[in-house]
């Protein structure tokens, strides 16, 4: 039984996702969805995250009103739709649009807290007033379909920062816009604790990715990232010291794990979900 002290975590989608990785052409899991949603809810998550590819397969075979079905039936409380790239370039519209429009149709039939949005791979970028007026479009759509839009910075990507995108989001200066916190991206970028709490605001933070990782980067950031990542408390990093800057910053949950590793996908979907929760969980205070 889960009691009310005990933290909501998410599943979110490579959590989950079994042996599969962001990049993969598809990126569709290899586990069948019914199997997939039994698995997260036996292991005790409060909901779950999907990727793009594997929200077309669900769409294509049972549904989105089915899988809304099997979210009530496990009584889900949480659900995630990512990932939009490409979404400020007009000359790209053909492409990104109709994926915006499948993550708009997801996102409102299944409840989802916000669409997942990201940048292109490359160095950060000083100027960032170019996004602004996109981002307002993209929230003004998801608006209208209850739901909003959530932009997660990377260090390997043009919003490249969490300081970076919290001065963004002033700028786009909209409820329905705001972003994804991941540790691994934090400390990659070599964002401080302190500077992470100087920089955001509770109402800018729509999710929060927990992982951990070693000191040393090895290959690449992306590499590292979809590669090397650890379990909650088995890193390098202070996951229990950022839980609770997030916290004093005034964030009360739900917290997404997202553990990203050749080890973690190579181990079976149940067993993965159960280390990556338990992990998670020691890393919060008594």
């Amino acid at each position: 039984m889960t009691y009310s002290s005990t933290p909501e975590l998410i599943a979110t989608c490579w959590t989950s996702a079994g042996n599969i990785a962001p990049l993969n052409s598809p990126e569709i899991s290899p586990v069948p969805i019914v199997e997939r949603l039994e698995a997260i809810a036996s292991t005790g998550w409060a909901g779950f995250g999907l990727a793009y590819d594997d929200l077309v397969a669900a769409r294509d075979t049972i549904g989105f009103s089915g899988l809304k079905n099997l979210i009530d039936q496990a009584g889900f409380r949480h659900v995630e739709v990512e990932l939009l790239t490409n979404w400020w370039d007009d000359s790209l519209s053909h492409e990104w649009m109709p994926q915006f429009e499948l993550l708009l149709d997801a996102a409102e039939t299944l409840g989802a807290r916000f669409i997942k949005i990201g940048t292109a791979f490359g160095e950060p970028l000083d100027d960032l007033d170019f996004l602004v007026e996109p981002l307002r479009r993209l929230a003004t759509e998801a608006s209208k379909r209850g739901t909003r839009i959530a932009l997660e910075p990377m260090p390997f990507s043009m919003v490249g920062s969490m300081p970076a995108a919290a001065e963004l989001m002033r700028s786009v200066d909209m409820p329905e816009c705001g972003l994804v916190v991941d540790y691994w991206h934090v400390f990659r970028a070599g964002t401080s604790l302190e500077e992470l709490s100087r920089s955001l605001t509770a109402e800018q933070i729509f999710g929060v990715e927990l992982n951990d990782a070693d000191a040393e980067i090895k290959g690449t950031l992306f590499e590292d990232t979809r590669d090397n990542r650890r379990l909650c408390g088995e890193g390098d990093q202070d996951v229990p010291g950022f839980i609770k800057t997030l916290q004093a910053i005034g964030f009360k949950g739900p917290w997404g794990v997202e553990i990203l590793s050749e080890q973690h996908r190579s181990r079976p979907v149940r067993e993965a979900l159960e280390s990556a929760r338990s992990t998670a969980l020691r890393c919060f205070p008594a």
